[in-house]
């Protein structure tokens, strides 16, 4: 009788536990809000300009995205950034786009070569962007960078734009200004 006792405190303590930790898995991020133009999005270049802190960029300024197709006509993205300075050493990953959601286009996928022998694959998505801003995510809620199309955008936008990702539910305390060329 003892044992049980014994096994059913075990399994309503489990019971209560599982209930406490609500859904399954990490929170993701949220849709994105509108579609995004295929030709005029994905070409020309973007300027990193905020971002949520992470090993991967540390040391890493004057970040830049860069689409564009590639001699077959594939869709490529450069991602690029300097060492430590604008002016420092440029750091380069670059890799084909497969867009994951055709017609919304507001999310995709970039297969970056690194070393140019292996490759890691990342999910991104367009969160919410205009004419010349967007702010892009991780699927998984947890990295978040805004681009404009130029370096040193009007401070008002940028406000406008921060206070957009943090009503989007991220944590923008937290994000880092890395340094941008001189204007």
């Amino acid at each position: 009788m003892q044992r049980l006792i014994g096994v059913m405190i075990a399994a309503a303590s489990l019971s209560a536990c599982a209930s406490m930790s609500g859904p399954s898995g990490p929170p993701a991020a949220p849709q994105p809000a509108k579609p995004v133009a295929l030709d005029s999005f994905y070409s020309g270049s973007w300027k990193e300009i905020a971002r949520n802190p992470m090993k991967l960029t540390d040391g890493c300024v004057a970040g830049e995205t860069r689409f564009y197709r590639d001699d077959a006509g594939k869709l490529i993205d450069r991602d690029s950034c300097r060492a430590d300075t604008p002016e420092g050493k440029e750091k380069v990953f670059a890799g084909p786009v497969t867009i994951l959601d055709p017609g919304t286009n507001a999310k995709f996928h970039t297969d970056y070569k690194v070393f140019g022998i292996f490759t890691v694959g990342r999910d991104y998505w367009v969160l919410d962007h205009g004419e010349d801003w967007f702010i892009v995510a991780t699927s998984s809620f947890k990295d978040l960078s805004i681009f404009f199309r130029g370096w040193h955008p009007p401070k008002a936008k940028l406000d406008e734009v921060v206070a957009r990702a943090k009503a989007l539910g991220y944590d923008t305390s937290i994000l880092e200004y890395p340094a941008q060329p001189a204007a």
